[in-house]
């Protein structure tokens, strides 16, 4: 299965994406909102020497398009070089099985990028292991100062309502406190991607 024009021109704009979404769309709205671009990379965005095309593996229900997907719809608006075009994840498992989460799992969003001859510069999937790992030391931290909480291992839905909500709240302010780093992290991979079409 390659990734050509003809299929490439199938998916639908970050717009299009956008006003499809039955769920989590202000979520999104307002996570674009808060993307903060510095003139650094706007101006390495601004500066690739042709478009770049990206494909985006996303659905509407997964957190991490909902915090990631609004980085690359900035970075194409205000830098005008990338040709973002969105495919559902479930209703594409052909392109899916290609770029798979360690070879094993469907983790969403994915970014794939393309020269205009549709060779792929590089791929992106889920969110930065930086990322990845900040958020569980501070999940592990927020657990050991809340005994209540129980392990973080523990199925969530086994805690009382009134914990489990406690718990939900804890973990919502550190996703907060933690979204400028998350994004910016963001911003660097996928600029280390995108800057290869000059190379």
């Amino acid at each position: 299965m390659t990734i050509d024009r003809s299929r490439f021109d199938h998916g639908m704009t970050y717009d299009a994406y956008k006003a499809q979404m039955t769920r989590n769309r202000e979520r999104l709205e307002e996570n674009e909102k808060r993307v903060d671009l510095g003139k650094e990379d706007l101006a390495a965005f601004r500066g690739l020497p042709r478009p770049v095309k990206v494909l985006v593996l996303a659905e509407d229900w997964c957190g991490d398009v909902i915090a990631n997907l609004p980085v690359l719809g900035r970075l194409a608006r205000e830098s005008g070089k990338l040709d973002v075009r969105v495919f559902l994840r479930d209703q594409n498992d052909d392109i899916m099985q290609r770029y798979l989460n360690k070879g094993q799992f469907k983790s969403i969003p994915v970014f794939v990028f393309f020269d205009e001859d549709f060779r792929e510069l590089g791929h992106w999937i889920e969110r930065p292991a930086s990322v990845t790992e900040i958020r569980a030391k501070r999940r592990n931290q927020i657990f050991a100062a809340h005994p209540e909480f129980g392990s973080p291992d523990a199925p969530v839905d086994v805690l009382p309502e009134e914990v489990r909500v406690r718990l939900q709240g804890e973990l919502a302010k550190m996703r907060d406190e933690t979204t400028k780093f998350a994004n910016a992290e963001v911003i660097r991979e996928l600029r280390e991607i995108a800057t290869r079409v000059a190379a």
